[in-house]
C-alpha cells in the first residue's frame, strides 16, 4: 500500500505532515496522519477520529485549524475506508464485523504511533460513528485521554422506524442467514454526489462541494452505504454504551456536541445520554447541520472555540 496524501484544488496536504500505515491486530493495514503545531505554546495531541465513510483528507482544514492554536494532530483512517485495508472484495461496501475492532484499531494506534511519537497531553475529538467508537473505548482510555469532545455521536438514526435495539435484532437475524455483507442502504456509491440541495450534511456549498470533488478525484477513499453487518455493529455498539453500568464506567471528562438541525442521528436521544452520564457535558449549535466541522463558518467557529474553551492543554516549555 502507498502512504501519500491526496490534494485537490482549495484542499492542500497541511505542512510538515507524515503519512505512514500500521498494523490492526489481524495484520490489516491501517493509514495514519500526523502531523505538528504551527504555534506555541504547544498544547497536546488531538487524536482525529472521523466518521463513517470519512478520510484523512477531508479533515485538511480542520487539522490546520487545530495546529494553529497550538495543538499537534494524530488521525486514522478506519478500517474499510478512506486508505486503509478493505475488508471485503467489494471495497464500495462500508463494512465491519463489530465495532469492538475499531477500538482495538484505536488501541494499536496508540500503542504503535501515538505514545511512541506524539507528545501529550492528549485529547480526542470525534465525529458521528468516530465518536461512537471513541465512547466505545473510554473505559480504557483513563490514563491516556485527558478530554474528549465528541460531535454528533451515532447513537440513533433521525426517523428511523424502529430502536437500536429492534435493529439490532432484525440484523442479527439476516446475519444469522448469510445477508451480513449485503448493503443494509443506498447501495454502491454514485459517481456524481448528492445534489447540495437535498444533502443532509452541511449548510455550507463551497465545504460541500470540495468534499464531493475530493470523492470524485479519489474514488479509492471513498466508501458506498453500509452493509447489514456493519449497521447491526453500530446498533450493538449502541445499546452497549447507553448501558447504566457502562455509563457508570466513564471517567473521562467529555463535551458532547450536537447539531441544532441534524437530520442524521437523534440529537434528542443524545441529550439523554448526556443527562445520565456523570463526566458529560452538552453542548447544542443551533441550525448547524450533522457535520459541524464541514459546516458555515458561523457554526463552524462556535465548534471550534468550545473545543478550545474544553480542551486547554497544558503548555510546554520550548527547549
Amino acid at each position: 500500500m502507498t502512504d501519500v496524501f491526496h490534494e485537490i484544488p482549495g484542499n492542500p496536504v497541511p505542512e510538515r505532515a507524515t503519512v505512514g500505515h500500521f498494523n490492526a491486530h489481524d495484520g490489516k493495514q491501517l493509514r495514519f496522519g500526523l502531523f505538528p503545531a504551527t504555534s506555541h505554546p504547544f498544547k497536546g495531541t488531538v487524536i482525529l477520529l472521523p466518521g463513517r465513510n470519512e478520510c484523512i483528507e477531508k479533515y485538511f482544514e480542520t487539522i490546520r485549524d487545530l495546529s494553529v492554536r497550538g495543538h499537534a494532530v494524530a488521525t486514522f483512517d478506519w478500517r474499510g475506508q478512506g486508505a486503509s485495508e478493505r475488508l471485503l472484495r467489494d471495497r464500495h461496501r462500508g463494512h465491519v464485523k463489530t465495532f469492538d475492532h475499531y477500538v482495538r484499531d484505536l488501541e494499536a494506534f496508540f500503542e504503535q504511533i501515538v505514545l511512541p511519537d506524539c507528545r501529550g497531553p492528549f485529547f480526542i475529538l470525534a465525529h458521528s460513528s468516530g465518536a461512537l467508537i471513541a465512547l466505545l473505548a473510554a473505559p480504557a482510555m483513563i490514563n491516556r485521554v485527558q478530554r474528549m469532545v465528541l460531535v454528533a455521536p451515532f447513537l440513533s438514526v433521525v426517523g428511523a422506524p424502529f430502536s437500536m435495539s429492534a435493529i439490532r435484532r432484525i440484523t442479527t437475524l439476516l446475519c444469522w442467514i448469510g445477508l451480513g455483507r449485503l448493503y443494509a442502504a443506498w447501495g454502491p456509491r454514485p459517481r456524481e454526489g448528492t445534489p447540495f440541495a437535498v444533502n443532509k450534511l452541511t449548510s455550507d456549498e463551497r465545504r460541500y462541494r470540495r468534499n464531493i470533488l475530493l470523492y470524485e478525484t479519489y474514488p479509492e477513499l471513498s466508501v458506498g452505504g453500509p452493509t447489514i453487518a456493519w449497521l447491526r455493529a453500530a446498533a450493538t455498539a449502541s445499546e452497549t454504551v447507553r448501558d447504566p453500568a457502562f455509563m457508570a464506567s466513564l471517567k473521562v471528562p467529555m463535551l458532547i456536541v450536537t447539531a441544532g438541525a441534524d437530520q442524521v442521528v437523534s440529537t434528542r436521544d443524545v441529550e439523554q445520554y448526556v443527562h445520565g452520564c456523570r463526566v458529560a457535558s452538552m453542548l447544542t449549535i443551533d441550525g448547524a447541520r450533522h457535520e459541524i466541522l464541514q459546516e458555515v463558518d458561523i457554526y463552524r467557529e462556535q465548534l471550534l472555540a468550545a473545543f478550545s474553551a474544553f480542551v486547554p492543554g497544558t503548555p510546554v516549555m520550548v527547549e
